[in-house]
Protein backbone atom coordinates (compact mmCIF):
# COMPACT_ATOMS: atom_id res chain seq x y z
CA UNK A 1 0.00 0.00 0.00
CA UNK A 2 1.60 3.31 -1.12
CA UNK A 3 1.26 6.19 0.98
CA UNK A 4 0.05 9.88 -0.08
CA UNK A 5 1.74 12.54 1.53
CA UNK A 6 -0.50 15.79 1.83
CA UNK A 7 1.31 18.71 0.45
CA UNK A 8 0.68 22.48 1.12
CA UNK A 9 2.05 25.29 -0.99
CA UNK A 10 2.84 28.42 -0.01
CA UNK A 11 3.64 30.93 -2.59
CA UNK A 12 5.10 33.90 -1.10
CA UNK A 13 6.44 36.42 -4.23
CA UNK A 14 7.60 39.70 -3.29
CA UNK A 15 7.86 39.11 0.28
CA UNK A 16 11.31 39.76 2.12
CA UNK A 17 12.78 38.69 5.66
CA UNK A 18 10.98 38.37 7.63
CA UNK A 19 8.20 37.22 6.11
CA UNK A 20 8.75 33.93 4.07
CA UNK A 21 9.70 32.83 7.74
CA UNK A 22 6.36 34.21 9.83
CA UNK A 23 4.26 32.66 6.93
CA UNK A 24 5.68 29.23 6.98
CA UNK A 25 5.10 28.95 11.10
CA UNK A 26 1.88 30.40 10.73
CA UNK A 27 0.85 27.56 8.07
CA UNK A 28 2.31 25.23 9.99
CA UNK A 29 0.87 25.59 13.11
CA UNK A 30 -2.16 24.44 11.03
CA UNK A 31 -1.22 21.36 9.77
CA UNK A 32 -0.96 18.17 10.73
CA UNK A 33 2.31 16.33 11.78
CA UNK A 34 4.34 14.67 8.97
CA UNK A 35 2.14 17.10 6.54
CA UNK A 36 4.65 18.94 4.07
CA UNK A 37 4.75 22.75 2.91
CA UNK A 38 6.59 23.56 -0.14
CA UNK A 39 7.90 27.27 0.76
CA UNK A 40 8.26 29.25 -3.03
CA UNK A 41 9.78 32.43 -2.23
CA UNK A 42 11.65 35.27 -4.20
CA UNK A 43 13.54 36.62 -1.54
CA UNK A 44 16.90 34.54 -1.74
CA UNK A 45 17.64 34.53 1.98
CA UNK A 46 14.75 32.75 2.80
CA UNK A 47 16.61 29.59 1.69
CA UNK A 48 18.45 30.62 4.89
CA UNK A 49 16.55 31.35 7.06
CA UNK A 50 13.88 28.69 6.91
CA UNK A 51 16.90 26.26 7.04
CA UNK A 52 17.54 28.00 10.45
CA UNK A 53 13.87 28.04 11.52
CA UNK A 54 13.48 24.49 10.63
CA UNK A 55 16.78 23.89 13.21
CA UNK A 56 15.45 25.51 16.25
CA UNK A 57 11.70 24.28 15.82
CA UNK A 58 12.50 20.64 15.19
CA UNK A 59 10.32 20.59 11.74
CA UNK A 60 12.39 18.49 8.90
CA UNK A 61 14.65 20.57 6.20
CA UNK A 62 13.57 18.13 3.22
CA UNK A 63 14.97 20.13 0.21
CA UNK A 64 16.00 23.13 -0.72
CA UNK A 65 16.59 24.32 -5.06
CA UNK A 66 16.62 27.50 -6.34
CA UNK A 67 15.61 28.77 -9.80
CA UNK A 68 17.96 31.38 -10.75
CA UNK A 69 16.22 32.14 -13.88
CA UNK A 70 12.58 32.71 -12.57
CA UNK A 71 13.82 34.31 -9.25
CA UNK A 72 12.61 31.44 -7.00
CA UNK A 73 13.34 29.66 -4.13
CA UNK A 74 11.86 26.77 -3.08
CA UNK A 75 12.05 25.09 0.87
CA UNK A 76 10.32 21.74 1.62
CA UNK A 77 9.56 21.37 5.49
CA UNK A 78 8.22 18.30 6.73
CA UNK A 79 5.67 19.18 10.11
CA UNK A 80 6.82 17.63 13.08
CA UNK A 81 4.95 15.45 14.77
CA UNK A 82 3.70 16.30 18.23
Amino acid sequence: MTETLEVVDLCLPGLNCPMPVLRAKKALAKMAGGTLLRVVSTDRHSLADLAEFCRQTGHELVSQNTDEAAGEYVTVIRRRED
